[in-house]
């Protein structure tokens, strides 16, 4: 188990990629949350195995539809043990 936190960058709010992210991360048996920030770009935490979080790393750089990412910065984090994944807002 492995934990990552990851900023992401460029057109990423009001295009569903909250929603994006989540679904793609129940898909993939991920916890943690995503959010938007106040400087416009979206951040999210994700605990599970360093495969899924692969994938989901993929997803976050493709974004939904109508997004267009221009950067994504991932750090590893400290293990939360987070129970779901969840929209904070």
């Amino acid at each position: 188990m492995k934990h990552i936190d990851i900023k992401i960058y460029g057109n990423v709010q009001d295009v569903n990629f909250r929603s994006f992210l989540k679904a793609k991360a129940s898909d993939l048996g991920l916890v943690g949350f995503v959010r938007n920030e106040p400087d416009g770009t979206v951040y999210t935490e994700a605990e599970g195995d360093e495969g899924d979080l692969r994938e989901f790393l993929d997803q976050c750089r493709q974004g939904p539809r109508f997004a267009r990412v221009e950067k994504v910065d991932i750090q590893e984090g400290k293990m939360q043990d987070f129970k779901l994944f969840e929209i904070k807002y």
